[in-house]
C-alpha cells in the first residue's frame, strides 16, 4: 500500500509518547507499505533528524509551525475562531496545499492522520482516511479546567474545551476509519458518537530497548517517575507524587529516594522537588534515551500517580518491559488490560499509593512476582511487531474498497 502519513511532530528522536509510538509503527509498516511522511516541526534544526526517518519512509517533508504555542497570533486567532487552541497552535502555512499537490501526483492508497488536529490539512478526497486519536483531548483539558486551572480563566478555558469536543466529533465523523489506542477511549468516543466505527490499535513497547531487572532487593531504595512534562496530566501527577505520596513513604522508609526524570520539567516541579528531602529532579534532553533505560533498570518501584484521562501510558509499558514493579492509580493503567495484584498494585488515594509502594519495597518476592508477570503481559499484548499488523490489516481492508 502507498500511504501518506501526517503527524503533528517529527517522530525522531523518540522522546514523547507520540514520537515513540509513530517511530515504532514506521519500523514495521515500512516492510509492507511505501510511506511518505508529512510532519510539523517547531524549528528548522529538527530537519537533521530526517535521515533517521528515511530508513523507514520513502519521503519525508516538514512544515514549520510556531516555536511556542503561546503566541499573540495564536491566542487571538483562537478567540475569533471556531477552532480550538490545539488546532490553531498546530497550524503551519502551506501544509494543506502541499498535501493536495502530493495526492494529485502520488497515486496513494491511504491517508493516515495521527491525531485529529492534523485533519484540517487534508483536502476533500476520495481516498480512505485513517484517523488515529492517541487521546481524547477534550477530556484531558476538561480535567485540567475542573481540577487545576485558575478560577479567573476557567470560563475562557471551558469555552475552548467545548470547541475541542466539537472538533473531535467533527473529524471523527469525517474520517473513513477511526482508531483509538484503548478500549477505554473507545467507550468515551461512543458516549459522544454512538454509531462511530472504531478499531483499537494499542500503544506498545520496544522490548529490545529496555534492560530487564534481575534483582529486587538492592541496598538503595528508589521510587521512579518518568514523563515528558509538556503534558498537563504528567505535571499534575509529579506534583501529587512529590507533595502527597512521597513524604508518607519516607515516614515508613527513611532512606527512600524519589527520582523524577524526563523532558521539559517545569519550574514548579523543580521548586517542589528542591524543597522536599530525598527528591532528585533530573531534566534530560529529548535525545537522551539511555538515561531513561538506566533509570528504569536502577529503581525499585515505578509510581504512576496519573489522575487525568487519555490514551495509554507508554511510561508504564516501559516499566513493565524493564521488570520494574508498578504502583499506580486505576486511571494510570487504563487500556493496559492489567489485573490488580497480579501485574501491578492499584491505589487511588495518596495513602493507598504510599502504602503499596512501601509493601513492594519491603517485599522483594512481591516485587519480583509483579515484575515478571508484567513483563510476560507486555510480551503477549504490547509488542510493536504484532500491534503493527493490526494497523496494516486496517490499511488493507480499506484499500480494497
Amino acid at each position: 500500500m502507498k500511504v501518506l502519513m501526517l503527524t503533528p511532530y517529527l517522530p525522531f528522536p523518540d522522546s514523547s509518547g507520540g514520537q515513540i509510538r509513530t517511530l515504532n509503527l514506521l519500523k514495521h509498516l515500512c516492510k509492507t507499505n511505501d510511506i511518505t511522511l508529512f510532519s510539523l516541526i517547531k524549528d528548522k534544526s529538527e530537519n537533521k533528524n530526517i535521515d533517521q526517518l528515511l530508513k523507514y519512509c520513502k519521503k519525508v517533508v516538514t512544515f514549520e509551525r510556531s516555536k511556542s504555542p503561546w503566541t499573540i497570533k495564536n491566542i487571538l486567532k483562537t478567540g475569533f475562531s471556531l477552532d480550538p487552541f490545539l488546532i490553531v497552535r498546530n497550524y503551519a502555512p502551506g501544509v494543506r496545499e502541499a498535501v493536495a499537490k502530493e495526492l494529485a501526483t502520488g497515486n496513494y492508497d491511504i491517508i493516515h492522520a495521527e491525531t485529529f488536529y492534523v485533519m484540517p490539512s487534508i483536502p476533500n478526497t476520495s481516498l480512505p482516511v485513517v484517523l488515529v486519536d492517541q487521546t481524547i483531548e477534550y477530556l484531558v483539558y476538561q480535567h485540567y479546567v475542573n481540577e487545576t486551572a485558575p478560577k479567573a480563566i476557567k470560563p475562557l478555558l471551558q469555552l475552548d474545551v467545548e470547541k475541542l469536543k466539537r472538533s473531535e466529533r467533527y473529524y471523527w465523523k469525517r474520517a473513513t476509519q477511526v482508531v483509538a489506542v484503548s478500549e477505554a477511549d473507545t467507550v468515551e468516543m461512543h458516549k459522544l458518537e454512538p454509531n462511530l466505527d472504531i478499531k483499537v490499535v494499542p500503544n506498545g513497547v520496544n522490548l529490545d530497548l529496555f534492560v530487564r531487572k534481575e534483582s529486587w532487593d538492592g541496598a538503595e531504595k528508589k521510587i521512579l517517575f518518568v514523563s515528558n512534562f509538556k503534558w498537563l496530566q504528567n505535571i499534575e501527577a509529579a506534583m501529587v507524587l512529590i507533595r502527597d505520596v512521597f513524604p508518607k513513604v519516607k515516614a515508613e522508609i527513611p532512606d527512600i529516594k524519589l527520582l523524577v526524570i524526563g523532558q521539559h520539567i517545569t519550574p514548579e516541579i523543580i521548586k517542589l522537588g528542591e524543597a522536599t528531602p530525598g527528591v532528585e529532579i533530573k531534566s534530560i534532553p529529548e535525545s537522551d534515551v539511555q538515561s531513561l533505560v538506566d533509570a528504569y533498570h536502577n529503581s525499585s518501584v515505578f509510581a504512576s500517580t496519573i489522575k487525568g484521562p487519555g490514551g495509554t501510558r507508554l511510561k508504564n509499558l516501559a516499566a513493565m518491559a524493564s521488570c520494574l514493579p508498578i504502583v499506580s492509580t486505576k486511571v494510570g493503567m487504563e487500556g493496559l488490560m492489567v489485573e490488580d495484584g497480579k501485574h501491578v498494585l492499584i491505589g487511588d488515594t495518596p495513602e493507598d499509593i504510599a502504602s503499596k509502594i512501601v509493601e513492594v519495597i519491603q517485599s522483594p518476592s512481591l516485587a519480583k512476582k509483579l515484575a515478571l508477570e508484567a513483563r510476560k503481559h507486555v510480551e503477549t499484548h504490547f509488542d510493536y511487531a504484532s500491534i503493527t499488523k493490526i494497523l496494516d490489516n486496517i490499511y488493507k481492508s480499506l484499500g480494497k474498497k
